[in-house]
């Protein structure tokens, strides 16, 4: 060859597949050009080795879902940490890495104001319209950083429920981590929620971090870094 060529284009040539099923074997990381896979149907060869990857199929990718620690400070360049260096290098998921797991993505169920912690991207119809349509009924849980005094029976007036801004809050199960700490389960918590009831029990909020949304947790995932939301998990 001495011209090159397109990736895509080659892989037509070596297997009689269709254009499209080249695009699908390169997009699903099954093609090595010289031994290292290559994902782009664009890419350009000449007259490198080029192979197929045992157990290659042309099959559409599976949309994915994407469970990131957002640091806090940085909830307008969340996106930006979907990146593959941050990816946890202990995620268990058992699916393989590809870079078309990091485009086409949508954030949902937003944080609170000035809150880090576990947001999710997917690129999953199925997990959007859950997140968004059941939202309100899923429970988000956050760990709050305290300081002051609170007043008296503090926890107990939350978990009767208060009124807020001419707005009646439901009860809430709010329960102390440890002496500086507290964990607030809520549903459809407001952007400032938190902040307003801490407040109204004489506290001031330093810090704030989302650990579980439904049924699934942030466990063990570092700040700064994203896994794969694994088969078996549910919100």
């Amino acid at each position: 060859m001495s011209e090159p060529t397109r990736l895509s284009k080659r892989i037509v040539e070596l297997t009689g597949c269709s254009r499209r099923e080249a695009e699908l074997y390169i997009q699903g990381g099954w093609v090595t050009v010289d031994g290292a896979v290559v994902e782009e149907p664009q890419f350009k060869v000449l007259d490198q080795h080029i192979a197929l990857l045992p157990g290659a199929a042309p099959t559409p990718l599976e949309p994915v879902t994407l469970l990131l620690n957002l640091p806090v400070g940085f909830a307008d360049n969340a996106i930006s940490l979907i990146d593959a260096t941050n990816r946890w290098a202990e995620d268990r998921s058992g699916i393989r890495p590809l870079k078309g797991h990091l485009s086409h993505l949508s954030g949902a169920l937003p944080l609170q104001r000035q809150a880090g912690g576990l947001l999710v991207f997917t690129q999953d119809w199925r997990t959007r319209r859950k997140l968004t349509e059941d939202g309100a009924r899923l429970e988000q849980e956050y760990v709050v950083e305290v300081a002051g005094t609170i007043v008296a029976n503090g926890l107990e007036r939350l978990r009767r429920g208060l009124r807020l801004k001419g707005k009646e809050l439901p009860p809430a199960k709010v329960s102390w981590q440890n002496e500086t700490h507290l964990r607030f389960p809520l549903k459809n918590p407001e952007p400032v929620q938190i902040v307003a009831m801490c407040e109204a029990i004489g506290l001031r909020v330093l810090s704030m971090k989302r650990i579980r949304i439904g049924g699934v947790p942030m466990g063990k995932l570092p700040v700064g870094q994203w896994r794969y939301l694994g088969a078996n998990e549910r919100f």
